[in-house]
């Protein structure tokens, strides 16, 4: 079993309005000795923004913006922007999002060349109807019973109303190309799907997702497995680059008599084809047992959406009960050896 060292909770609600009702799931880069967190305020009535946060190195807050730092300006979020990621490739930082209008959950990208300015660039995961899914996905039978189950919101995944359309949250770019190409995870419960073989943004497309959907089993990079993620599973932070592999760290969520518990997994990605998993952990890397994980807006979740690296020190920075912003500490180097252990008794 790995060690991990809870570390305790580094940010919580304020009185302000925008994030008078919670804060969480924070997007977070490391420049020098500076950790930013760029993390998801919620207003009370659940109107979401991205709040903004600068820590002096793994955990002290060293300064904390008073206002939203990004919110709603376009139809397709009216309802907020939850639950940001972050990354920089190149010269330029990935933000993305999940945008909600009322109705439509779906992943959506602002880009930056200084951490200050972001252009947003809309939803770039599919815009696909139920129906239209259950079209494409025919011949994968256990795709779509799988897809529907889970993505059955206020029960109307059946339905053909314009405008209506198949959830897709947990949008997360790698931090670099892989083979010159631009890949991205993205997740339709219950399982992670991935994007690779995108020279450019503009080809995402109406025919390239109803091309993706046609073939979407050959995208499933990761799907429930173990107890703990029996229920589905979903990106959670950024990939990081080893000697071993990609080093992913999600969420799993399994079904229980006290509702679902929200955990945080980890596991191992080939470098070149992200497509194929080399190892991941039997057991959840650390699940809810603390007070505020246990209890708050929603119980028992532990949601890691960003990491830190300090010499061998990976910090996780996870949601708490959707209410507040905890973080966590792991020795990197200990988890990948019981990570490619598990490889090798394979």
């Amino acid at each position: 079993m790995i060690t991990v060292k809870k570390k305790g909770i580094i940010l919580e609600k304020t009185n302000l309005d925008f994030e008078n009702g919670g804060v969480l799931n924070p997007a977070v880069i490391k420049e020098g000795n500076s950790v930013h967190l760029f993390y998801r305020a919620v207003s009370k009535g659940n109107f979401s923004s991205i709040g903004y946060c600068e820590l002096d190195g793994p955990v002290l807050v060293k300064e904390r913006r008073t206002t939203a730092f990004l919110s709603s300006e376009y139809s397709y979020e009216s309802q907020g922007l939850e639950d940001p990621r972050l990354v920089k490739i190149e010269d330029t930082y990935f933000l993305t999002y999940t945008a909600y209008n009322g109705v439509n959950a779906l992943g959506a990208l602002a880009l930056s060349s200084d951490l200050i300015h972001f252009k947003k660039q809309g939803i770039i995961v599919p815009q696909i109807t139920y129906q239209e899914f259950i079209r494409l996905t025919e011949h994968g039978a256990e795709s779509k019973t799988r897809c529907l189950v889970y993505n059955e919101h206020n029960r109307i995944f059946h339905s053909d109303t314009a405008g209506v359309y198949l959830w897709d949250k947990n949008l997360i770019f790698f931090p670099r190309k892989i083979n010159d190409k631009l890949c991205f995870l993205h997740r339709i419960k219950p399982d992670i799907q991935i994007i690779v073989e995108v020279n450019d943004l503009k080809e995402l497309t109406y025919e390239f997702w109803q091309h993706y959907f046609l073939n979407i089993d050959e995208s499933i990079v990761l799907s429930p497995k173990y107890k703990h993620e029996s229920s589905y599973i979903g990106g959670g932070c950024p990939p990081i680059e080893t000697a071993f592999g990609w080093l992913i760290i999600y969420h799993g969520v399994q079904d229980s008599e006290h509702g679902y518990i929200y955990s945080a997994c980890a596991a191992l990605l080939d470098l070149k084809n992200p497509r194929n998993e080399i190892a991941r952990l039997p057991y959840a890397l650390f699940k809810p047992d603390q007070e505020w994980e246990l209890k708050g807006e929603v119980n028992n979740v532990c949601f890691p959406t960003g990491t830190s690296l300090f010499d061998d020190t990976l910090y996780i920075y996870y949601g708490a009960a959707d209410e507040r912003i905890a973080v966590a500490s792991i020795s990197i180097s200990e988890l990948l050896k019981e990570l490619m252990n598990i490889h090798n008794e394979k």
